[in-house]
């Protein structure tokens, strides 16, 4: 699992009538986007160090590629 700052994280409820939970990652701790995230919670508007659990799902916003193949600007 991997994101960048930007990309949404819901977290699916455990149960029935468990709300799923929605966050922007403000901040990633790793250069290669692995956990721990810092994450804002739209319910809420808390800011908080989040590890993923198994429910969770990143959504990345645009293109998304590895450090190595990341596309770059080439002005002449």
């Amino acid at each position: 699992m991997y994101a960048h700052e930007g990309d949404r994280i819901v977290v699916r409820g455990h149960h029935f009538d468990q709300p799923e939970r929605e966050a922007e990652v403000l901040d990633v701790e790793h250069e290669d986007g692995r956990p721990p995230y810092q994450v804002r919670w739209v319910d809420t508007g808390d800011e908080e160090l989040y590890h993923p659990c198994p429910d969770a799902i990143i959504d990345h916003v645009g293109p998304q590629y590895p450090p190595e193949y990341e596309p770059q600007l080439v002005c002449s």
